[in-house]
């Protein structure tokens, strides 16, 4: 902090400084560590459960979806604020992306009986907003037009399995149109777009079983958190699992006048129509299907025996979208840094929605908006960050993670060379259960400043974390056997990082580190017109306590980041678990790795694997020991209490390269913009670890294993070199 700043601390927050000198923060000299807590002291004390209601209140008085006349002036709205709170550099960018709008649907059974869907969403007791004229009927973003009258196939989940087993129930989809559901397991939407395309069906249908966000979880929208007969999950099936953002602009930004390859040609725009449903509508296709019997764990929680179906069930499906160029904006300002303008961490949360967005995204744009006002009420009172906060916008997150996309790739560069680190927030609470994700060398820093903030439970933000990880894992496995005393802290933050929001492109395309923060509970309206003010104020967060914690962590975090003497990053946390990551590969593919298990190879048998993972694990080993030199010697100079601003250059930019490092200027075989060698996600929007190498694996292609092995290999000892180096710099 600059002596301007310390100049300008209040008395109170100097007594408190001295009072908390003691205090240690991973990354700061234990003056500095003083300065910062009285920093965050004053930043906590703004937010209030008032504010971030009446923010949230805005957002959701309207439906949002991208590229609409709403939405849009919601990010004139942000602008107009942030210039008011004090943000600075305050811009709107404009990205000209192929977007995607209803103009109608239908959708009518024509044998064995007539049935009209409604396709609709009917009013709630109590919910004023239910009621709104604006919310629109059912509709998936990407789908392509179409008319089309065929029988109905029920295929489950919709996953390549789902389609084997009907298969060898002599059931072909071709032609067909495809009923699947939402989860059970989980898959994203797209990928089941995809995989009934690959399958040749005509249509797909998708709708939301009971059994998963409905009645058989609880009580229901209005009298409960889980979804009514009538709610219908929106989504995108945008393949953005290939590449995301504007798929004609494939790995550079939408600005306007960009080039743009034919919407033909564009691997990320599906080429099959597809329509959510309600169970409502559901419910009399799936009753009156023939054919045999699904098998039990293909029931669901309508009162019926679901059959896969043949031809006795017909529908006619009629689809017209409005699928074109239209303009995404998304809005940027920024806290400058006082002493490091030039380092920056960025903060985002997606502005558009389905519906009103009451959880997904505008409880996280609520959060935000009173985390910028905390940040411009420090930087007017003189409590400037050293680096500068970079807070986004985003537009279009729903459609195929579009602005954030388009952002990060006209900024790449810049990213590379400035960005510390990016923390993402795109539902800020659907109940009280603190989840993080955290690439692993930050993981220890998240830990850390959860400890420093109150639970609204009358806990620390830690403990009460703990005690959410250790009740899921006893769920997990039903032996009862976890207490949050034996969950240690490396398994608090999710290191296993998929996709599905916009911290994507700033990971797997930029090779920033990223965060992401969340408080979750039961939630049956996703995506729905229920997912309102009314479902937030009785079953989400009433009082809005969690609101104002998500806005107070948010803002920790990202103030640790920005006045950090040396950057808390902790690279053997990370060696350790890529060697997981390395483990469990093996684990997986044990048999098809070695031909045969490796207890089966008797002694003096030429057993040799098709994959030897040693020359990798020897090369983690490496990288975890010059971590904890690094860590070492990290400690020392901080204990020291004098860094010279030089040095804390050389170290902090050369931390801030070794998330570069992981980058793989050619990409994951067959998806090339994704980047990253340790972090990827599969086609479901899954976690997916050593994607390159993991996929080769799994594909059994040896060649190409081998290739992805050595590029880990050789990205792990680039990484060890530097931080060798590092480690000199400081002895």
């Amino acid at each position: 902090m600059t002596r301007t700043h310390a100049q300008l601390l209040s008395l109170a927050a100097l007594t408190l400084c001295t009072t908390a000198s003691a205090q240690t923060i991973l990354g700061f000299t234990s003056a500095s560590a003083a300065r910062e807590t009285a920093v965050e002291s004053k930043f906590k004390s703004i937010p209030t459960p008032d504010e971030e209601r009446r923010q949230h209140r805005i957002f959701t008085q309207e439906p949002h979806i991208a590229g609409s006349k709403r939405n849009n002036e919601l990010a004139e709205y942000i602008r107009d604020e942030w210039k008011k709170q004090g943000l600075e550099d305050v811009i709107i960018r404009r990205y000209d992306v192929y977007g995607t709008n209803p103009k109608s649907a239908s959708l009518e059974m024509i044998a064995p009986i007539h049935y009209q869907a409604t396709l609709r969403e009917t009013p709630l007791p109590g919910d004023e907003d239910s009621q709104n004229p604006a919310i629109s009927g059912a509709w998936l973003g990407m789908s392509i037009s179409g008319d089309v009258t065929a029988p109905v196939i029920y295929a489950h989940s919709g996953n390549p399995e789902d389609y084997d087993l009907l298969r060898k129930s002599g059931i072909s989809v071709k032609g067909k149109i495809v009923l699947v559901r939402y989860s059970n397991p989980y898959s994203y939407r797209g990928f089941k777009a995809l995989t009934a395309q690959r399958e040749g069906a005509a249509a797909m249908l998708v709708y939301s079983d009971p059994q998963e966000d409905g009645y058989k979880k609880g009580k229901v929208d209005p009298d409960g958190p889980w979804g009514p007969e009538y709610h219908i999950q929106r989504g995108a099936i945008t393949y953005d699992f290939m590449v995301p953002g504007d798929p004609q602009t494939p790995g550079w930004a939408s600005v306007p006048g960009a080039k743009r390859i034919p919407i033909e040609e564009a691997i990320s725009a599906p080429k099959i129509m597809a329509l959510p449903l309600s169970w409502h509508d559901a419910k009399p296709l799936l009753e009156n299907m023939d054919g045999p019997m699904a098998p039990q764990d293909w029931q669901g929680g309508l009162p019926i025996q679901y059959h896969l179906g043949g031809d006795r069930v017909k529908a006619h499906l009629k689809i017209e979208m409005d699928n074109g160029i239209q303009p995404y904006y998304v809005v940027e300002g920024r806290i400058r840094g006082s002493e490091l303008p030039d380092e920056w961490v960025v903060l985002g949360n997606h502005r558009d929605a389905w519906v009103f967005g009451g959880v997904d995204p505008s409880s996280g744009t609520a959060s935000m908006m009173e985390l910028t006002r905390a940040l411009g009420k420090l930087a007017k009172d003189g409590m400037r960050p050293r680096r500068t906060l970079v807070v986004c916008s985003w537009d279009g997150e729903e459609v195929g993670l579009t602005g954030s996309t388009e952002w990060g790739e006209q900024f790449a560069d810049e990213l590379r060379a400035k960005a510390v680190a990016y923390i993402n927030v795109d539902e800020a609470t659907s109940g009280p259960n603190f989840h993080a994700q955290a690439v692993a060398s930050l993981a220890p820093m998240l830990v850390e400043t959860s400890r420093s903030l109150n639970d609204p439970s009358g806990k620390t933000l830690y403990d009460a974390w703990k005690e959410t990880i250790a009740r899921e894992k006893t769920e997990g496995n039903q032996s009862g056997q976890f207490s949050s005393s034996g969950i240690i802290d490396e398994s608090l933050a999710d290191t296993r990082i998929g996709s599905g929001s916009d911290h994507t492109v700033f990971l797997n395309f930029i090779g920033m580190p990223v965060l992401g923060l969340g408080f979750d509970g039961d939630y049956g309206v996703y995506h729905s017109a229920y997912d309102d003010f009314y479902w937030m104020n009785h079953f989400g967060d009433p009082g809005y306590k969690y609101h104002t914690l998500m806005s107070q962590l948010w803002g920790v975090t990202a103030l640790r980041l920005a006045n950090a003497d040396l950057l808390p990053f902790d690279f053997a946390s990370y060696a350790s678990n890529v060697r997981q990551f390395v483990n469990e590969l093996a684990k997986a593919n044990e048999k098809t790795m070695w031909g045969q298990p490796p207890s089966a190879v008797q002694p003096g048998e030429a057993g040799q694997p098709m994959l030897d993972l040693k020359p990798i694990l020897d090369a983690v080993d490496a990288f975890e020991a010059a971590g904890k030199r690094l860590n070492e010697s990290i400690t020392r100079k901080l204990s020291s209490e004098k860094i010279d601003p030089k040095l804390a250059e050389t170290l902090n930019h050369g931390m801030m390269q070794v998330e570069r490092n992981w980058l793989n200027p050619d990409g994951i075989p067959g998806r090339p913009w994704f980047k990253h060698i340790l972090y990827g996600a599969r086609f479901t929007y899954a976690h997916l670890e050593l994607p390159g190498l993991t996929e080769a694996v799994e594909a059994q292609d040896w060649p190409t294993a081998k290739q992805q092995a050595e590029i880990l290999r050789r990205a792990l000892s680039k990484n060890t070199e530097l931080l060798n180096q590092l480690d000199a710099t400081l002895n």
